[in-house]
C-alpha cells in the first residue's frame, strides 16, 4: 500500500499502553514455624557432613546434591526408616507448634487494628497522660 495513510491518524493519541501490575501479595510472618523437612532433607543434613569430610575442596552445591540424591536413591528401604522415622518425628513436632500458632492467630485477630505496635501506643497514651499531670 504506497502512499497510504499511517495508521497513526487513526487511532486516539490518548490511549496508552496498559501495564499489567503485579498482584500484591500478602506479606509473610516471620513467627509462622517453618515447615518440616522430608525424609531426605533430613539424610541430606547428615550426608552434607560426610560429603565435606571426603572432599574438603568441593564447593558446588550441586555436586553435593547430586551425590545425595544418587546415594538416597540407592539406599534400602531399611537404610531409609530412620530419617524416615525423624521426618515423621518433626512432622508431628511443628503439628503441635502450627496448632498454637493458629491458636495464637486465632486470639490476636482482632487485637491487630493498626500498625503500631502496644508499645508505641502506650508510650503515646503514656505521654499524654504526662501532659495532663503537668499542667
Amino acid at each position: 500500500m504506497k502512499g497510504g495513510k499511517s495508521g497513526a491518524k487513526g487511532r486516539n493519541a490518548d490511549t496508552k499502553l496498559s501495564v499489567k501490575k503485579k498482584p500484591v501479595k500478602a506479606k509473610k510472618d516471620p513467627n509462622k514455624p517453618k515447615r518440616p523437612p522430608s525424609a531426605f532433607f533430613v539424610f541430606m543434613e547428615e550426608f552434607r557432613t560426610q560429603f565435606k569430610e571426603k572432599h574438603p575442596n568441593n564447593k558446588s552445591v550441586a555436586a553435593v546434591g547430586k551425590a545425595a540424591g544418587e546415594k538416597w536413591k540407592s539406599l534400602s528401604d531399611a537404610e531409609k526408616a530412620p530419617y524416615i522415622e525423624k521426618a515423621e518425628k518433626r512432622k508431628k513436632d511443628y503439628e503441635k507448634v502450627m496448632h498454637a500458632y493458629n491458636k495464637k492467630q486465632a486470639e490476636g485477630a482482632g487485637d491487630d487494628d493498626s500498625d503500631k505496635s502496644r508499645s508505641e501506643v502506650n508510650d503515646e497514651e503514656g505521654s499524654a497522660e504526662d501532659e495532663e499531670e503537668d499542667e
